[in-house]
């Protein structure tokens, strides 16, 4: 493993890890407030840094079936939430369709 290299953001309103403080979005980079995750209200951004990803699983989420990855911090490995890798709807389909051909 390499050394870490931080991104440091100016502006007048950052985000960043509640555990070790680091840099992880500005304020204009939310494209919205109005997610609710698993522990309370969830921010929905285009753009983080200084994260890593974990591995790609699909989760029922309030929205349907999707594919996610973790976001962990890269400096504490302090989990921060997911990001959608892409939506899974294919699956479901898949899936009626098997069960069609079952009864």
């Amino acid at each position: 493993m390499g050394k870490m290299f931080k991104i440091y953001l100016c502006g007048p309103r950052i985000y960043s890890c509640s555990n070790c403080r680091t840099h992880l979005a500005k304020h204009d980079q939310i494209v919205s407030k109005a997610f609710q995750g698993r522990h309370g209200r969830a921010y929905l951004f285009s753009n983080v840094v200084n994260i890593t990803l974990g591995p790609k699983e699909d989760r029922i989420l309030i929205t349907g079936l999707h594919t996610v990855a973790d976001v962990y911090c890269n400096c504490c490995q302090t989990i921060l939430g997911w990001k959608y890798v892409r939506q899974a709807t294919y699956f479901c389909m898949r899936l009626r369709c098997l069960q069609r051909l079952v009864f």
